[in-house]
């Protein structure tokens, strides 16, 4: 069955407004946009589904792990002072950007393994691009492998919903979150989270049990203005403000919700100008995507490898696919592109000349090489033991943790329960 649109507009006029089925719809705060939650046919809770923990899962898009200390988010650190946390940060999958870190989260695998190896990259097999901007390719889940988290639920008889999540708008292992929107990066900061109560509010075979929700402030505040400004420490704090209403809100559902804070990526200064690669070499019989190189035939890649070679740059390393370090999970895939760059410090890259201004900060790096990419890591609620110490650990063992907290069996993938389990209570 297809999804179902309901708009807030009739929502918030009073409209009686039930689904197919006859549940009631959860009703949606207003956006500027007029946004709209979008309804899967979706199953109920099975009876033994109901009486499972909740957990909303946030991501605070490129919040760096020491910025709870650096800028002073006091409500992220007292859900750290009384649940779990991880100081010294979580390790994102490489590269450390948007797309593929979010989607490692919540299926446990690395990009080349799920398949969203960059936010834009090219397929040689498909013969098409794909970009995260591109509503035909980021809402077709023929691009996505693995099982997201909200699928999972599904298969298992539990109900699943997303405010915002990067793969929550395509069909991905036969499903979609039971209720969803399509990304507004405008819509209120507050309102969303009267979102999220409007969904625990349902009755409880309607109730979502697994729950994301994603600002993107700090990501956008450390690119324009870089890390160490006083633009990001003010969205430090604008985020943080959220997560003490939210984690209060949520206390006064008298709900079992165990609410995890995390992010995808850190960030960092960048250093120079532009370093434009095919002043290295010879990139005509190409195709390109950002700084993801694909050539037209294998002597063309060996070529272009060799000039490289030939240029020597402290600043980056080049290596054929086949070679890449294997601790970066980088090497299996055609859609990660052949030779392979990878950055020795926070520079950053273009295939050719042109006049944008570099980023004051960015990401993307390696997080052995550059420990600014490591991200915050919070986890506070019934089943977490309070004044919890976690090691760092990779991002693709949060898919375990979040499925234990659920009571689901989580689906093969890269991670591991063991370096969270000392957070369970």
């Amino acid at each position: 069955m297809s999804a179902r649109h309901l708009t807030v507009a009739s929502l918030l006029l009073g409209s009686l407004l039930v689904s197919v089925s006859g549940w009631p719809q959860a009703n949606p705060p207003e956006s500027p946009q007029n946004n709209r939650i979008i309804e899967t046919s979706g199953v109920l809770n099975s009876r033994r589904q109901q009486k499972k923990h909740y957990v909303v899962l946030v991501s605070l898009d490129g919040f760096r792990y020491d910025y709870p200390q650096e800028w002073g988010a006091t409500h992220i650190a007292e859900l750290a002072r009384t649940g779990a946390t991880a100081p010294e940060g979580i390790l994102p999958a490489y590269p450390s950007i948007t797309f593929p870190n979010h989607f490692t989260l919540v299926t446990g695998l690395y990009p080349e393994h799920h398949g969203i190896v960059n936010n834009t990259f090219y397929d040689p097999v498909r013969g098409e691009n794909y970009s995260y901007k591109d509503d035909k390719t980021n809402r077709d889940g023929s691009w996505y492998g693995g099982t997201p988290l909200w699928s999972l639920a599904e298969h298992q008889g539990m109900r699943a919903a997303s405010f915002f999540w990067p793969g929550s708008e395509a069909q991905i292992a036969g499903e979609r979150p039971d209720e969803y929107l399509h990304f507004d990066d405008h819509f209120d900061d507050h309102k969303r989270i009267d979102q999220i109560i409007a969904w625990l509010n349902l009755p409880p075979a309607q109730r979502p049990h697994f729950i994301t929700l994603y600002y993107s402030n700090t990501d956008h505040a450390g690119h324009d203005h870089g890390p160490d400004s006083p633009e990001e420490r003010e969205q430090v704090h604008h985020v943080d403000q959220l997560m003490g209403e939210l984690k209060a809100k949520l206390d006064a559902t008298h709900l079992p919700i165990d609410l995890i804070v995390l992010a995808d990526h850190g960030m960092v200064t960048t250093q120079g100008d532009w370093i434009t690669l095919d002043q290295y070499a010879d990139l005509s019989h190409f195709k390109t995507d950002g700084t993801l190189l694909y050539a037209d035939s294998e002597a063309d890649a060996q070529k272009a490898y060799e000039s490289f070679r030939a240029h020597p740059d402290p600043r980056f390393t080049v290596y054929r696919r086949a070679d890449v370090p294997a601790y970066l999970h980088f090497n299996e895939n055609p859609r990660e592109g052949d030779p392979v760059l990878i950055p020795n410090g926070p520079y950053i890259f273009r295939i050719h000349p042109g006049t944008r201004k570099p980023p004051t900060g960015d990401h993307g790096y390696d997080v052995t090489r550059m420990p600014e990419m490591k991200a915050m890591f919070v986890v506070n609620g019934p089943d977490i033991r309070p004044g919890t110490k976690l090691a760092s650990f990779q991002n693709v063992d949060v898919y375990d943790f979040i499925a234990k907290l659920l009571g689901l069996k989580p689906a093969p993938n890269d991670g591991e329960l063991k370096p969270l389990r000392p957070a369970l209570k």
